[in-house]
């Protein structure tokens, strides 16, 4: 019995001994990160010691004093809550008439959102730029947001799945006691949907959050650069006839743009795990 018991104590120690050194190996280019942007740009540059020999603040007072970080901070926030609101209402109103209601081709319908899944959205840039060009909505937050009031497939998906788990019966109580259509929806299957729009919200503020590749495309001014393109070009200056790349700023500014997404999953994990939990649970 002891010698059984003594095999199960040393199998737990190496398993926790493994994932201990898994997650060293993980955590290490956040850690990398967050100190890099104590320190001086010639140690940065000369020295691979993770730990600061001389730790500075003074990477980021140069954020805040030569650089548009509360534009760049601003023009994000937007960003992140129009298409947050967007996506959440547009696609939980697609979602419901698939879950809820019976009529001809719902099912070829819900098979076209989800087939559009299958198209990279990289391939849509250069015809939306086109298109958002001839309306005047370039070098503004319009070509990401506005889009986002028409639904988004996987979205639509995790709430149609959501809604078919709910009980049809709270559906005919509420007509029957006076409830409209839209009653139902926004009385009933709303707040019992709660995890699912959490979920849906935390995962779209995380996604442009930190989202590049359309901000690169379809702005250019400073004034509506968001942080991800801050990131790229406000810290880079030429010294004489050198290139010079602020590493320990970049360093600092990621370490604040980390923080935002990690808070929000830290208060909001709870319903993030429940939603995806329970938005496959009826097909």
């Amino acid at each position: 019995m002891r010698k059984l018991l003594k095999k199960k104590t040393l199998g737990s120690l190496v398993i926790y001994f493994v994932k201990i050194i898994f997650a060293i190996i993980m955590f290490s280019p956040i850690i990398w990160v967050l100190t890099g942007g104590f320190k001086t740009l010639t140690e940065f540059t000369t020295s691979s010691n993770i730990i600061p020999q001389k730790a500075t603040l003074e990477n980021y007072k140069y954020i805040f004093t030569n650089s548009n970080y509360f534009i760049y901070v601003r023009n994000t926030v937007l960003l992140m809550l129009g298409t947050t609101i967007g996506t959440l209402l547009s696609s939980s109103l697609v979602a419901y008439p698939l879950a809820r209601m019976e009529f001809p081709g719902k099912n070829l319908i819900f098979t076209l959102i989800i087939g559009t899944m299958m198209i990279p959205g990289i391939a849509l840039i250069i015809p939306q730029y086109i298109m958002f060009g001839k309306i005047g909505w370039l070098d503004s937050l319009l070509p990401m947001i506005i889009p986002a009031f028409f639904a988004f497939p996987y979205n639509v998906f995790l709430f149609r799945q959501f809604f078919r788990s709910i009980p049809r019966e709270l559906d005919e109580a509420a007509t029957i006691d006076g409830c409209s259509v839209g009653g139902v929806f926004f009385k009933i299957l709303v707040p019992l949907t709660k995890p699912t729009f959490v979920t849906i919200g935390i995962l779209s503020c995380v996604f442009w959050w930190n989202e590049l590749t359309q901000p690169v495309f379809f702005i250019n001014s400073d004034s509506w650069r968001t942080l991800t393109i801050a990131l790229m070009t406000s810290f880079m200056y030429t010294s004489g006839n050198a290139f010079v790349i602020n590493w320990p700023s970049i360093m600092a500014a990621s370490t604040l743009m980390i923080l935002p997404p990690m808070l929000l999953y830290l208060f909001g994990s709870k319903y993030l795990v429940e939603g995806i939990k329970t938005s496959g649970l009826k097909g």
